[in-house]
């Protein structure tokens, strides 16, 4: 049995869980989220926890146990806390702004790259446009978020310029050497 999947959940105050069947419905003051959880896991509410538990012991049950029990208790802390991922942008010239749900990034391309933010994501500009703070309540959305913005540009070898996540660490190469 997985060792995450055998700890409970607890529900902090201000969030409720609603539990019908394979779908599981959180509450909190930040929003709603909700996920159908697959079929050999079975998730019960138990005063203040939550518990998920495999219904047979096959494969399957197995390995999506400690899957299931993460997705649900990320739920619980995204609408209770949320999700923020921090982006660097590194390079001479190379910025960012923020318009609405617009993210416009000018990293070194003909043009700038205009990114529509999904619905429930805020975006942030901060340190001079060279710092890009996302946050949402959806763990899954905000990760997914952060790797296409850094996609446009991701840190390359030798000068270190590019968008790369705040505490990532670019392994440098050494360029050519002159005669």
């Amino acid at each position: 049995m997985s060792r995450i999947g055998k700890q409970p959940i607890p529900i902090p105050d201000k969030v409720s869980a609603q539990i019908s069947g394979q779908s599981v419905t959180i509450k909190g003051p930040k929003g709603t989220l909700s996920r159908e959880i697959p079929e050999p896991i079975e998730v019960k509410q138990e005063g203040n926890t939550i518990v998920v538990n495999p219904t047979n012991d096959s494969r399957m049950g197995r390995q999506r146990h400690g899957l299931c029990r993460t997705l649900v208790a990320n739920m619980v802390d995204g609408v209770s806390q949320g999700f923020q991922k921090r982006l660097l942008i590194q390079g001479v010239g190379y910025r960012a702004q923020a318009q609405g749900k617009k993210l416009t990034l000018n990293v070194g391309y003909s043009k700038p790259v205009e990114i529509e933010m999904p619905e429930g994501i805020d975006v942030a500009v901060e340190n001079r446009n060279t710092e890009v703070i996302i946050s949402g309540i959806s763990k899954e959305v905000v990760g997914n978020v952060a790797a296409k913005i850094r996609a446009v540009r991701p840190p390359e070898p030798y000068k270190g310029k590019g968008i790369r996540y705040f505490d990532e660490q670019v392994k440098r190469k050494a360029g050519k050497t002159g005669k």
